[in-house]
């Protein structure tokens, strides 16, 4: 799905002051980060790797796995493709709403496709279980030990649990070490997410060694460019300066809920920083255009998600002044309709 995510600022130009269409952390430090760029691209007149090896190593070390179980790919959503290419033709049950880019992967393999609204409905004869958890648009995460018993009650069946939003919950997640001990299970990690830097693009999945190999083979030579590669392997080594505080900002989705629910907009529950939301009345496309033309306030409207329709919008806490804007301005074009 080319168009219909969030973060859709490209549409506005330069109009948006507070984005909440992101899940990401915003106003992140990046100074160090651009300097190490700004030296890697001193190396362009040179081929990167053929494959990312040091990359996976580093990260393979921060998890305490082996590097062959690690396979690193641009962004989440090129390890999801692959998986579905991996496993085409098989029997999928997704767990919706949930990020189109399963769906989609899947349809473009050739997958007999069931949705579900949990992981404990999944259909006994499913070869793939897709679970993102938080999950996105809702912010939910699924319990790991439940998961966990999944897996270890049916070893023939995959499941991917995608955990590109682990680090803006304060709630466990599966952790590496119980995916590659698993073996059947596909663990799906962001750099994107965890540093703030979804122009760099790099993704990875963890997975038993033949797995994981399984999806390096499906790339091509020279997949993570010079200067991805770089910025990569700094985040890894510089973990420390980026601090996601998890809880503050899941404190402060949950203040906004409260002042939505005054004004009839019903919240799902979330466990993160971001949640799903359903306007009493009127069209969230609409909502959207009037507060990124009017106002420089960009939310993401979340009708195209698997089940939801018109009236359903996601947003992500920022700072409490700006959340308050939102807030205000949303109350504002409600009693407007």
């Amino acid at each position: 799905m080319i168009e219909g995510h969030g973060d859709d600022l490209h549409r506005y130009a330069g109009r948006i002051r507070h984005n909440f269409s992101s899940n990401i952390l915003s106003g992140v430090d990046h100074a160090g980060l651009r300097s190490h760029l700004i030296e890697a691209l001193g190396r362009i007149g040179h081929y990167p790797p053929p494959a990312p090896h040091t990359l996976c190593s580093g990260i393979a070390r921060k998890w305490g796995v082996s590097p062959d179980n690690i396979a690193v790919t641009n962004g989440v959503c090129d390890c999801i493709y692959r998986i579905a290419q991996l496993n085409a033709g098989r029997r999928s049950d997704i767990v919706a709403p949930t990020f189109r880019e399963y769906q989609d992967a899947c349809r473009r393999y050739a997958h007999e496709i069931r949705f579900i609204s949990s992981p404990d409905e999944v259909a006994d004869d499913a070869e793939c279980l897709w679970v993102c958890s938080p999950d996105n648009p809702t912010g939910r995460v699924w319990d790991a030990d439940s998961l966990l018993a999944l897996a270890a009650a049916d070893r023939g069946r995959l499941i991917v649990i995608d955990q590109a939003y682990s680090d803006y919950t304060s709630l466990r997640g599966v952790t590496p070490e119980e995916c590659v001990e698993a073996a059947n299970i596909i663990l799906l990690k962001s750099l994107t997410k965890r540093y703030s830097v979804p122009g760099l693009r790099v993704g990875y999945a963890v997975a038993s060694c033949g797995v994981a190999d399984s999806l390096r083979g499906l790339g091509i030579p020279w997949e993570v460019n010079t200067v991805t590669l770089a910025g990569a392997e700094y985040l890894l080594a510089h973990d420390g300066d980026y601090v996601i505080p998890a809880a503050s900002l899941h404190a402060e989705i949950e203040r906004m809920a409260e002042k939505f629910r005054r004004i009839g907009i019903h919240c799902f529950p979330t466990d993160c920083n971001f949640m799903l939301c359903r306007l009493p009345k009127g069209r969230a496309r609409d909502l959207k255009e009037w507060l990124a033309l009017r106002h420089g306030l960009l939310i993401r409207d979340a009708s195209n998600f698997e089940g939801l329709s018109e009236e359903y919008f996601r947003v992500a806490a920022q700072r409490p002044d700006a959340n308050d804007e939102l807030t205000d301005r949303i109350k504002e074009w409600i009693y407007m309709q």
